[in-house]
């Protein structure tokens, strides 16, 4: 992602569809933040994709993808971005995700989910950060 910056401040585009970056279109949008030395995750859903954009701060992104069929089946992969080295990426139905804010300040995200979210029957299916299932460990509290 380009950030144009100025005296008077920025400007990031944070989703353009002509970019061809997904093929469902922007039906609901959230906003979340990562306190420093804290984790979210792990998560992973079955009927929608998650496209996760990071505003601010530094953030490492896990992905562990649970999917028998896939050619990367049972692969880790750790993304790192920060607001200099902006980023919208899509998890996949079936790929387990979590964040860490390896920053000092709190880390600012937003989610343009495939669908939006139903309180009453959330499509998200949960692991503990540290499990016997993803092999992967944080050093950090939460999740």
């Amino acid at each position: 992602m380009i950030t144009h910056a100025d005296a008077r401040g920025s400007l990031t585009e944070v989703f353009n569809p002509a970019w061809g970056f997904h093929e469902s279109p922007m039906v609901y949008l959230y906003e979340f933040t990562i306190r420093p030395g804290k984790a979210k995750g792990w998560v992973a859903h079955q009927q929608q994709d998650d496209r996760i954009f990071l505003s601010r701060g530094s953030v490492k992104f896990v992905l562990y993808d649970d999917r028998p069929p896939s050619p990367t089946y049972k692969m880790i992969n750790e993304l790192v971005f920060t607001e200099q080295n902006r980023a919208l990426i899509t998890y996949p139905c079936g790929i387990y995700h979590a964040l860490e804010n390896i920053g000092t300040v709190d880390a600012l995200l937003y989610n343009l989910p495939t669908r939006p979210y139903n309180h009453a029957d959330p499509d998200k299916y949960r692991l503990p950060l540290n499990n016997d299932i993803i092999p992967y460990r944080f050093d950090v509290t939460g999740g």
